[in-house]
């Protein structure tokens, strides 16, 4: 029988791309990974701090291909946590430096999230975390999640 106790995870996500230079591109200079291995001009995989990738890129089925259109099922955004709210600010300022366009900001009560797309028009989020005991719950301990303006200059 598995163990149910173990903590669970996403450990990666892979993207198509259109063009793989330019999501690497993306990735390593917005986002800060570091490539770790490239197949090519078919996929990357890049990370942070050494793990073996937590992104993969690919051109397998979509070298030159378009964003679906909207109203189509698919992926709505991947999200990045980050530790603390000084390493959010300044992946964002980061986001911002680069040019790209900020979607959206919420204040979800159990995490602060930013919101933009990379150049395939794959969602991106880049969030915080509350600590737990400070999550907004209802009186019978369900959590109660909001999606309150965030305030980016603060």
């Amino acid at each position: 029988m598995p163990d149910t106790t173990a903590r669970r995870q996403v450990g990666h996500v892979h993207l198509r791309v259109a063009d793989l230079d330019r999501a690497v591109a993306f990735y390593r200079d917005v986002l800060g990974l570091t490539e770790m291995q490239r197949f090519g001009a078919e996929a990357a995989f890049l990370s942070w701090d050494g793990y073996h990738h937590h992104v993969g890129l690919n051109t397998w089925d979509s070298r030159g291909g378009t964003p679906p259109p909207a109203g189509h099922t698919g992926l709505y955004h991947v999200a990045f946590l980050y530790p603390d709210r000084a390493a959010l600010a300044a992946a964002l300022k980061q986001v911002i430096a680069a040019g790209v366009p900020i979607e959206g900001a919420a204040d979800h009560g159990v995490s602060e999230a930013i919101y933009f797309s990379d150049p395939d028009g794959n969602g991106i989020e880049i969030y915080r975390d509350r600590a737990p005991q400070d999550w907004p719950r209802r009186a019978d301990g369900s959590l109660a999640m909001g999606n309150a303006r965030l305030d980016l200059p603060a």
